[in-house]
């Protein structure tokens, strides 16, 4: 394969912690790259209880993330072969990172029966790419912008979640995987999105690891 081959990625799984950009990012590279977004938009009833750690929300919050994602994956499967590209701003098996933090031990296993039925059945996408952030910074974003509701987050659960992160995506192997430190990572510079494009179009091993150039970095790219 040449330098300036491109492999072709018609589905696109763009993920990351909450506050992380990945819903952003999955709609700004639908435009540059062209492709339909598939935003994890979930209208989930449980998760105020969840979060005010009423008994058994965390279960029936899990599930409806769990069959609503479930349902949008074998929508995505009905699909034409020829249509655009997909950009999706989750990945399915991320599921299980939220599950193995909020669920009890009896609770998992009603869990994991009901998620390796659903697992083997959704397809896998071409390329994943995983933001990561750091832990001040997804504070830092929260007390900017973030909700109510996850402004109530404690630092531990904060702290848990973005390790069992970087855990997963550490093992992971199903699909090719970008990595893209995207602490300073911005999606209002055009240079950053381009580079990040490129490197989306020409990537040839996996994973791979990105840092973004950076308004304050733009000697400082590093691809390993």
């Amino acid at each position: 394969m040449s330098d300036k081959e491109q492999i072709i990625f018609n589905h696109i799984a763009v993920e990351g912690v909450f506050r992380s950009g990945k819903h952003k990012l999955a709609d700004i590279l639908a435009q540059k790259i062209g492709g339909k977004v598939v935003l994890d938009r979930v209208d989930n009833p449980y998760l105020r209880d969840f979060y005010n750690e009423k008994e058994g929300a965390a279960f029936l919050t899990q599930l409806v993330f769990l069959v609503s994602r479930y349902h949008q994956q074998m929508n995505l499967m009905q699909r034409d072969l020829f249509e655009e590209r997909i950009i999706c701003d989750y990945l399915f098996e991320k599921d299980k990172i939220y599950a193995y933090q909020t669920l009890a031990d009896d609770e998992l296993i009603v869990y994991e029966r009901i998620y390796s039925i659903f697992e083997e059945r959704v397809a896998k996408p071409d390329l994943v790419i995983y933001l990561q952030i750091s832990l001040p910074t997804l504070m830092k974003r929260i007390a900017k912008d973030g909700s109510p509701l996850e402004k109530n987050i404690s630092d531990k659960y904060l702290e848990d979640i973005l390790e069992a992160y970087d855990y997963f995506f550490f093992n992971y192997q199903a699909t090719p995987l970008l990595v893209v430190k995207a602490d300073n990572l911005d999606f209002n510079r055009d240079e950053d999105i381009m580079d990040l494009a490129d490197r989306i179009k020409q990537m040839k091993k996996s994973p791979l690891y990105y840092v973004p150039l950076g308004k304050e970095n733009k000697d400082s790219k590093k691809l390993r």
